[in-house]
């Protein structure tokens, strides 16, 4: 199947390659009532080795005490954008990209603010960049707590099931994941990109709001044939799910609507008819069996369904 971790196209050379020029970073990310991760966030990211960067947050409408925490503790010359509503990540994070273009920043290291970073993290993901001949280069990403347990090594993409996979997820770090690899996924949590891959396959895709828009832009990357590296010797520490917590509502029903948006845009009619009876089956099994409450069953249910509407909707809206 095309674009699947199975048809790994060969590098291209990265746009860094060949020139020692110092690159200019732009570090992206969304805050949303984000105060309990912030002090420590920007505290490592002010011990990074590589200081040719501009931090820029978008805010998306907090209502804690984030916008002061920002103030007070950011590096010189940041960049903050004010939302007055919450634009989801996707959206929040493509603000931060085009200013970033606009301002002739390089690369772009996508970002949470739930994490701890080593001090050398950008400095070993730019070198990267040139090491590997690559646009794209991806951290070790461990749990905050136990810290040597690894979160994401870098990852595979299954766009058949619309989800990219973490490469040692949930396992302690050993020496095979000491090695830099080839890789067709990493999460967003953080990942470098260098300027050209917006300007060959687009920002997010923003009708995701959050949770997905990664596979999505990672499949485009994918099928435009840009390279992407896992760097070990980057790394951060990750508070997994702090802020949207895990198998919340929330999550559940953006994870779901999701990965039926994502099969629906991307993927053949007749593997998106396969799913939407298989799917639906396996939810109606998993409630059966006592793995998930009504609620879950019914949030799960919901979304699938306008997952699968989403496209049909925007398309009948916009020939409308």
């Amino acid at each position: 199947m095309r674009g699947t971790a199975k048809s790994i196209p060969p590098a291209r050379i990265g746009q860094f390659s060949q020139t020692k020029r110092k690159m200019k970073v732009a570090i992206v990310t969304v805050t949303f009532n984000s105060e309990q991760v912030l002090e420590d966030f920007l505290r490592s990211l002010k011990a990074q080795t590589y200081s040719d960067y501009v931090l820029y947050v978008v805010d998306n409408a907090s209502t804690d005490k984030t916008r002061s925490l920002l103030a007070g503790g950011m590096p010189a010359g940041s960049v903050v954008i004010e939302n007055a509503h919450n634009a989801g990540f996707a959206g929040g994070t493509n603000q931060g990209i085009r200013r970033a273009l606009a301002d002739g920043c390089d690369a772009v290291l996508l970002l949470n603010n739930d994490v701890v970073l080593d001090g050398e993290l950008l400095e070993r993901l730019v070198t990267g960049l040139r090491a590997h001949q690559c646009q794209i280069t991806a951290p070790k990403m461990y749990y905050h707590e136990p810290p040597n347990r690894i979160w994401a090594a870098g990852g595979e993409l299954q766009s058949w099931l619309a989800r990219g996979t973490h490469r040692g997820h949930d396992q302690l770090d050993s020496e095979q994941f000491g090695l830099p690899r080839r890789i067709t996924f990493a999460p967003f949590c953080c990942v470098l990109i260098a300027r050209n891959v917006f300007e060959e396959v687009g920002l997010l895709d923003e009708q995701y709001f959050a949770y997905v828009e990664d596979t999505d832009f990672m499949y485009r990357c994918l099928r435009a044939d840009i390279a992407a590296w896992y760097i070990p010797e980057a790394r951060l520490w990750h508070k997994v799910s702090s802020l949207t917590g895990f198998l919340s509502p929330f999550a559940l029903h953006y994870g779901t609507r999701n990965r039926a948006y994502f099969i629906s845009k991307n993927l053949p009619r007749p593997y998106q008819i396969l799913l939407n009876i298989i799917y639906p089956a396996y939810l109606t099994v998993r409630y059966l069996a006592r793995l998930d409450t009504r609620e879950k069953h019914c949030i799960r249910v919901q979304a699938w369904t306008e997952g699968r509407r989403f496209l049909a909707n925007r398309r009948q809206a916009r020939d409308s």
